[in-house]
This record gives C-alpha cells, structure tokens and sequence, in this order.
C-alpha cells in the first residue's frame, strides 16, 4: 500500500494478515481511507499502515510485531534514529495463542492492541495485558445463550463439533459444565481443522467509530481513549470496552434458510442481551420446536392465533421461512418459488422460444435463398437481415428470465430485451420511412430521392437502438435490477424474483420502445394505399398493430400477478408481439417465395392498381 505521509502526522497501525482471509485487509484498508479522505477528523495528519502475516503460527506472531516495533536495521532497543512514521496501534490477531504473544510484546511498549477474534479468557487479565482490547462480545454470555437455546427446544443429547485449536479446547472446556448442570448431554465431541472466524459488519463499523473518534494520535493517549470511549454505532449499539478491555456486546441467534442452488440467507430469530432492562438476557421470537416420541405434534390450546403465528403452547410468530398450518397449531417450512424449467409453465414457454427461434432461422434460410428474386429486392435486403436477426434474439430473450434469478440473469433479462426490440421497431420505422419516400421519389423533381437508399435505414436503426442503450446504461449505473427473495407477498412461498431497482426505468424503455412503434403504426398507416409497388407499408401496419397490441395490454396483467405468474405473462407478451412481427410481416413473403412463385415476378412487382 502506497502512503503519502504529510507535514508532522507520521503514523502507522499495524494489521496481523491471515491468509485467504484478505477481506480482512481490505476491511482495514477501507477504515484507514474514510479516515485519510476526511480532512476535518485529522487535521493535517495521515494515517498509514503496515501488514504483516503470522501463518496463524505463535513465534512468527512474536516475530513480526518485534519488526513492526523495530522497523529501522540497527536502532538501539527504545530508541529512534529516524525520523518518519511511528506505531500508533496493532489491529489482531485472529487466533488467541498468536494475539497473547504480540500482547506480550506491545504491553512492555504501551502499545493498545485490538483483537478481532480472540476468544481466550486470558486475555480479559488486566493485569497481564493492560493494553489489550477485544473487538468482539464477551463470550461469557455466549456459553449461556447456548443452554438456553438448547433448553427452548427442548434438545438434551447433542454432539459438538469443535476447531482443533486451543479455542476449540476453551470452548468445550467452558461450556460441559454448564451443559451437565442443565441435564444436557453430549454425546459425540469431534474436533475439525480451524475455522476461520469472518469480521462483522459490526466489527467493521465499531473500528471505524473508534478510529475516527480518536484524535490524540499517541499510543497512550489511545489507550486513555479506548478506555473511556463510548458512543452508538450505525445500527444503534452502544460501544464500550468494560474494566476487563472486552465490548459489551451481545449476540444473535439467526436460522440460515437455505435454498436450491446452495445459497442461504440469514434469518435474526433470536438475541442475546447480557445487559437487559428487564433481565430478559435470552429472546427469541420464533415458534417452539422440540423433538418428541413417535413424531407426536404439540397440542393446540382453544384459542385462534393472529395470521402468520402458530399456536404450540402459546401464540408465536413463525419464522420468516416458516408459516403455520390450517389448524395453526404448528410452522410449515415455505416452499420456493421462480419460473423453473422443471414445471410445465416454464417448460411450454421455454420449448415455444426454441420452436420460434428455429422458425425464424427457417424464414432466414428462405430470404437467404431468394435473396436475388425481385421481391426480396424489393424490401431492402440490409434492414430485412438486421430485422431477421434481431426477431431471432428477440426469441431467445425468454431463456434469461426462466430458471433461477441469478445476479447476471437480472441485470441482463430486461435491458437485453429492451435493446434488441428497439432494434426491431426501429427496423420496421426504418422500412416504413423507405415506403414513403420511395414514393415520393416517383414524383417528377422531388427532392426525396437524395433520402432514398440504404444510408437512412441503417441511420434510423443505430441512432433508435443508441437512445435505448443509452437509458439502459443510466439505469445500470444508478440502479440496477437484483435478485431478491419475497417472503411476505405468499403466505406458503418465498417467491426468489429480480428487483427491477427502478420501475420508472423499466417503464421508460418499456415506453420508449412502444413510442417507436405506435409511430411506426401512424406512419405505415397513412401509407397503406399506396401503389402496389410499394405494398409492405400494408404488411408493417398489421405487424405494429399487433405488436402495440400487446404491450398496451401487458401493463395491467404485469401488474395484477406476482411471482413466477408476473415473469412468464412477459415472456409470453415477448413471444406475441415478436410472433406478429414475423408472422405479419414475413410470412405472406413466404408464402409467394415457396407456393406461388409466378408472383414472384418483376412485373407482378410493378403492377399497378
């Protein structure tokens, strides 16, 4: 990392790396930069860093923390021989055995030292490790949340699975007592390799509060600091560090709901609050679940419960994957719901969008092959092929809305669909713009003849689909669409949809694509009459008619359906009105092309009425 230090403010905080966790780092680093970046926290003074990496290996702890003390070859111990940055703090380690060692050094340095994932109760000794601090809650209220989590469900014979470390050995050696004591009984212990504790959102947000609130940049002044510092976090917490150095924190109980692809999104059930008003240190606010003999369901008493809530002994919400059954006297797990191709909706509409696709490849391979006979002439072969091509992708536009709405799929499903329409629309304006000068050339000295020719098609064609990319590009940039899970609109589904991130967006390229066409209409409208010569204004008039039909009709069905109903009214509205098109337009071009090839002549062409 490249420090620019400015005028007297030299200092570092140093950052114990842990490897494949560089999240951390970059954690770090941020909280360094929202500091640097505000000239009003630390006047004329700039904050750098150091990282080091321990390997989670105790001595290379011990080894790194002497050269982060020592960073100058040669300097005699306690003294400084250069001039430059001087250490201000150490953020970790994530392991207990490695954080004890560097406290042991920094200590004989008053230097405060903040860990985010040491466990051990050594470290709360005050009088062994007077500057040391712990970025995370006290466990002691852990151990007994545990107990009562296992109390509430009624769960007596458990095994524990454990990190092979010397946590893992704290943890159990703290927690059996307390299990014994409740009659609770641990019938298999297994220990695992390590698992890397991750640093919280709160953890991040707590650093970042002390790091900005400390404006006496000298280690004992920090220390003096973090020793009386208390403010209320982002989330509204109030930030402390008690007689032992530890935050007085509590915990969380979440249900991690988990879903078809192997993703999972946390659920809060429950808290922990070693510090409660009413003495109530463990909540939760699910409903009660234990196991019994034989399957037997808890009886329900004669009271009905609210909506959502379920009724075991007494009337609790359900979780937010959960919703309770007719008799309300338990939860039910809710199903997921998306436009699958594994149920007949999805399948029908995915196999019409290969059928359609292929017709259209069909279509290609006639005009392809027709391409020199007079009435393939006739129709600008240039905006016929970007016409063909785009109806072709247009078909395929409905494989990105079924299947699993990932984060790729979403951002891509509506402005994909947005711009290859545009496409089309602005092909059809084009054609019909053609038909009007073309005839109007005819006309003895008019000047429309210097506009006839394939200039102003492929001229209409890029500057209608640039505008529409345009508006997709303002909304992926401000707000694109993602995936998220509805748990509320279906009492019995989560509904795993794409959030369009704005309506007004949606409707814009909705509406701006609609706008080409009814003016596509009005124009081929009017002229519908002309020569024969010219008949496909006829062709283009049915094609808009069609397609505005469609999408005018689309807006209040997309709005009065939800979930998979709401995707696939869109994809069928796709395959209509790319439907009409290539059926209105093309396939009476077809049918003279393959069955009656004598009007497929030059003077058939120019015929006149």
């Amino acid at each position: 990392m490249r420090v620019d230090f400015s005028n007297w403010g030299h200092f570092v905080l140093a950052f114990s790396m842990i490897p494949k966790n560089y999240q951390h780092v970059l954690a770090f680093l941020f909280a360094i930069h929202e500091i640097n970046k505000d000239n009003t926290l630390l006047p004329n003074t700039t904050l750098g860093s150091v990282v080091a990496d321990d390997f989670f290996s105790a001595w290379r702890a011990c080894k790194a923390t002497l050269d982060l003390l020592f960073r100058s070859q040669g300097n005699v111990l306690n003294y400084s021989c250069e001039k430059g940055a001087r250490l201000l703090a150490v953020i970790g380690a994530l392991t207990s055995p490695s954080s004890i060692q560097m406290a042991n050094v920094l200590s004989t340095y008053k230097v405060p030292q903040l860990s985010y994932g040491s466990f051990d109760p050594v470290l709360s000794d005050q009088t062994q490790f007077p500057f040391f601090f712990r970025m995370i809650p006290n466990e002691e209220p852990q151990y007994d949340g545990i107990v009562e989590l296992l109390k509430y469900f009624g769960w007596n014979w458990i095994g524990l699975l454990l990190s092979s470390d010397g946590t893992g050995e704290a943890f159990l050696r703290t927690l059996r007592p307390r299990l014994l004591q409740n009659n609770i009984c641990v019938s298999v212990t297994e220990f695992l390799p390590m698992v890397i504790t991750h640093i919280s959102n709160e953890t991040i947000d707590t650093l970042l509060g002390l790091l900005f609130s400390a404006l006496l940049l000298h280690p004992l002044n920090l220390h003096f600091f973090l020793r009386n510092v208390r403010f209320n976090n982002s989330a509204g917490d109030e930030i402390f560090f008690n007689e032992n150095g530890d935050l007085e924190f509590g915990y969380d109980v979440n249900n991690l709901v988990t879903f078809p692809n192997r993703s999972f999104r946390r659920v809060r059930v429950g808290w922990i609050d070693p510090h409660s008003p009413d003495g109530k240190t463990f909540t939760m606010n699910g409903v009660r679940s234990s196991c019994r003999l034989c399957g037997e369901l808890p009886a329900r008493l004669q009271q009905d419960c609210p909506a959502g809530e379920a009724n075991a002994d007494r009337c609790e919400k359900c979780y937010e994957d959960r919703y309770p059954n007719k008799g309300q006297d338990y939860c039910l797990l809710k199903r997921v719901s998306y436009l699958s191709y594994r149920e007949p909706l999805g399948a029908t509409l995915g196999c019409c969008a290969f059928s359609l696709s292929g017709l259209t490849i069909l279509v290609m391979g006639v005009f392809l092959h027709s391409r020199h006979t007079p009435l393939v002439k006739a129709n600008n072969w240039n905006l016929t092929c970007v016409l063909l091509s785009s109806l072709f992708l247009g078909f395929l536009c409905p494989f990105l809305f079924i299947g699993w709405p990932g984060k790729i799929s979403c951002l891509l499903r509506q402005t994909t669909f947005g711009i290859i329409f545009t496409v089309a629309v602005s092909c059809i304006l084009a054609k019909t713009i053609t038909v009007v000068l073309a005839f109007m050339a005819t006309k003895p000295g008019s000047r429309a003849r210097m506009w006839v020719g394939n200039r102003l098609g492929v001229s209409l064609v890029v500057l209608g689909s640039l505008i529409q990319s345009g508006i997709c590009i303002v909304w992926l940039a401000t707000s694109p669409p993602f995936p998220e899970f509805d748990m509320k609109s279906q009492m019995d589904q989560i509904i795993v949809q794409c959030n369009e991130g704005s309506d007004r967006m949606f409707y814009l390229v909705l509406g701006y694509m609609v706008l080409l066409a009814i003016t596509s209409f009005i124009l081929a409208f009017f002229a519908r009459r002309l020569p024969d010569s010219f008949n496909e204004a006829k062709l283009l008039t049915f094609s808009m008619l069609v397609f505005c039909s469609v999408w005018v009709s689309f807006v209040p069905t997309y709005l009065s359906t939800k979930g998979k109903y709401m995707v696939a009214v869109e994809i069928f509205s796709i395959l209509a009105s790319n439907l009409g098109l290539l059926g209105c337009i093309f396939f009476p071009k077809c049918y003279i092309i393959i069955l009656r090839p004598d009007l497929n002549t030059r003077e058939q062409l120019v015929r006149k009425k």
